[in-house]
């Protein structure tokens, strides 16, 4: 592992990954990773209870970016001393915008989404899994966002806390808070790689949030309909 970031979700973690990886620190791990195969949530869940194993975790990936990972930066920062700490960071106000459109509405709220999660959880113990872990590693009381996120600007002062908390956890020597509309020099500089001959990554990580979740609850749940069907007579 030679890049960790800590950055939270709906910070520009996808183009972030893109961009590690076109830098050379690839294959880079990433939330797609788990939604693209719950199998590995079982692996997060030790981690989470107190026993990881990160080359289990990982393999072959040399950086991490989002979420789960972020999570545990501060044991990752141990398990790699060599490794770097990137702090992806965003307008708290349109973060918390975008994380409540998001990853905030898909377990509260009554939102679309959350209604759909909520209705793959009864059909999908993959899924299930997921929420249970997730939903605390976000906003559980061991996780950035356990006071306050349920009030307007609740999110946005979580967000302060943790970019404080990570600032005071990690030496300066080995940590960049960085924001992707600010490209790739502060990055490469921080890597010490030159800068490529391409124009730095640009995901709309929201639409592909969005889109993601719904098509994938939306055919977990076709299936399982589909095989409710009674048998013709």
């Amino acid at each position: 592992m030679k890049v960790i970031g800590a950055g939270v979700p709906r910070t520009g973690t996808l183009s972030q990954k893109v961009a590690l990886e076109m830098l050379g620190f690839g294959p880079c791990y990433h939330m797609v990773n788990v939604l693209g195969d719950l199998t590995q949530v079982e692996k997060w869940r030790r981690a989470y209870d107190g026993s990881p194993d990160w080359a289990d975790v990982f393999g072959e990936h040399e950086a991490t970016v989002d979420w789960p990972g972020g999570f545990f930066y501060r044991e990752l920062l141990e398990a790699y001393p060599d490794a770097k700490v990137v702090l992806s960071t965003r307008d708290p106000d349109a973060w918390e915008k975008s994380m409540r459109e998001t990853v905030w509405a898909t377990y509260y709220g009554g939102s679309l989404i959350c209604h759909l999660s909520e209705a793959r959880r009864l059909v999908e113990p993959g899924w299930d899994a997921y929420v249970r872990l997730f939903k605390p590693m976000l906003f559980g009381e061991r996780a950035p966002f356990a006071r306050g996120h349920a009030e307007s600007g609740g999110l946005a002062e979580g967000l302060r806390r943790y970019h404080e908390e990570v600032e005071r956890n990690v030496p300066a020597d080995r940590l960049l808070v960085w924001g992707v509309t600010e490209g790739w020099a502060p990055l490469c500089e921080f890597l010490d790689v030159d800068v490529p001959d391409a124009p730095f990554p640009r995901l709309n990580e929201s639409k592909t949030y969005i889109d993601r979740l719904v098509a994938a609850s939306l055919g977990v749940l076709d299936a399982w309909w589909a095989e409710q069907a009674p048998a013709p007579a």
